[in-house]
């Protein structure tokens, strides 16, 4: 018979102890640790579970690598363009995909979209709201239901034994840290729990070939809650991300075996639920009658995806000794950096200074090809003198107030081209095999912040 042992184990890296904590030794988390309780085996159990009564059995054996036929494999296509953007071109048949996000934003909505609207029979198992609940959503989103099964249930046996008898092409999971293992006496949500219900799942991909979503909570610090086990067993790890005060919606690649992690999809929430975004830069972009200082425009590249987004900059006079520096969807430390070049290379006086950063559309990009944009911002506001809207940025800003030169320059001239714009400033260090001629926008090539100033700004 299995000993009963108890464990302490924390919250949010998973680590355990023999012996509650205070403060987890490898995370640095406090009040985390939680007790458990497991069944550990006796010496008389272990013995029949050895290696050598696996031999013979059959399974999987070792394979010599020139021997495996390598063969292309078909991906379920979505629906939502915006998802198969992100997932590197479908859904691949046996994945575990995780979703992570904040309550609220609309998690649930976008796997019940996918389940609505995919043309084959689909498995939804909701551990946190009933089947009334799912009903009245899904008549406000709309599609097609009648492929669509509910399944309120949070015992991992019973949902993958409706799933063997069903036979979905899709099962998608609502919520992870909602489901509970018979085989482990913890609590639904506990580390041990997620990490065995995760771990059944993951084998009834792998062995029925039919892909599991899995809809994940969040901590504090916006990582997924549950051991840090969860994110390297699944195949694909989405981060869906948003401001709660605007209708903008991004879906984020954290990790991905099957595609690249430098893709995003965009999505808009409206009241039928959400809508794909196919061109995001006409949206991001800020409708406005005059020219207004403190306002550039930025040619960035997410993924595979040129995008032309407004950063706004407002620089006030400050009246504490030490000045404030706020940014909204940039790194506040690369902020800083940029103001230091300022001060240093051009003489500009910005450490008395309120500094506050913008990008607008509430979206966060780490595309280094928007410095030029935001110092170009930030003087602007400063000399009180607009920048015309006709005229976009890419360069990155070294530390010697150099402008350094952006990859895939020429996606990022063509998406400022087509929306009508007359100007765009680049390094002068990118112009090589760039065929200026081939584009109706005025390039021009600056090579150090002083140039652009001189341009711009007298």
């Amino acid at each position: 018979m299995a000993k009963v042992k108890k464990i302490f184990a924390c919250t949010s890296c998973g680590a355990t102890s023999p012996k509650w904590m205070g403060k987890c030794a490898h995370c640095g988390e406090w009040n985390t640790y939680i007790e458990e309780i497991i069944a550990k085996e006796t010496t008389q159990e272990a013995k029949h579970k050895s290696w050598k009564s696996e031999t013979g059995k059959g399974g999987a054996r070792p394979v010599a690598l020139p021997d495996i036929q390598a063969g292309n494999t078909q991906r379920l296509a979505a629906p939502d363009e915006e998802l198969n953007r992100v997932l590197g071109g479908g859904i691949v048949p046996g994945s575990l995909v995780l979703i992570g996000g904040q309550p609220g934003i609309g998690k649930s909505t976008l796997l019940l979209q996918l389940a609505l609207h995919l043309p084959a029979t689909i498995l939804y198992v909701s551990g946190e709201e009933s089947e009334e609940q799912i009903k009245m959503r899904s008549d406000r989103i709309g599609g097609n239901p009648e492929r669509c099964y509910i399944l309120a249930e949070t015992n991992t046996n019973k949902i993958l034994k409706h799933a063997q008898e069903l036979m979905p092409a899709l099962i998608i999971i609502d919520s992870i840290q909602t489901l509970s293992s018979p085989h482990i006496e913890s609590m639904p949500g506990s580390v041990s729990q997620v990490r065995e219900c995760a771990g059944e799942l993951q084998r009834f991909a792998k062995e029925s070939n039919i892909p599991v979503f899995l809809i994940g909570h969040i901590t504090k610090d916006g990582s997924i809650a549950g051991p840090k086990l969860l994110e390297h067993i699944v195949d694909a790890v989405l981060q869906f991300e948003g401001d709660r005060n605007y209708t903008y919606r991004i879906l984020r690649t954290i990790k991905n075996r099957f595609g690249s992690t430098d893709e995003l999809g965009i999505y808009e929430m409206d009241g039928n639920g959400l809508r794909e975004v196919a061109n995001p830069s006409e949206l991001l972009l800020s409708q406005k009658d005059e020219d207004l200082s403190g306002s550039a425009i930025a040619a960035t590249i997410e993924g595979l995806r040129p995008m032309l987004i407004e950063t706004q900059a407002l620089v006030s006079t400050s009246v504490y000794s030490a000045p404030q520096r706020s940014a909204t969807g940039f790194d506040l430390r690369r902020l800083s950096m940029l103001l230091a070049v300022l001060e240093k290379r051009n003489g500009l006086p910005y450490a008395m200074n309120d500094v506050f950063l913008n990008i607008a559309g509430g979206i966060r990009v780490d595309d280094p090809a928007i410095d030029l944009a935001i110092v170009s911002a930030l003087i602007s506001s400063l000399e009180d003198v607009a920048i015309p809207t006709n005229v976009c940025f890419a360069g990155e800003v070294g530390l010697s107030g150099e402008i350094r030169a952006v990859n895939r320059i020429e996606q990022r001239i063509q998406e400022a081209n087509r929306l009508g714009f007359r100007e765009i400033y680049i390094s002068k260090y990118n112009t090589k095999g760039l065929d200026a001629e081939r584009y109706d926008i005025k390039i021009r090539t600056v090579g150090k912040i002083q140039e652009l100033y001189s341009a711009l700004f007298e």
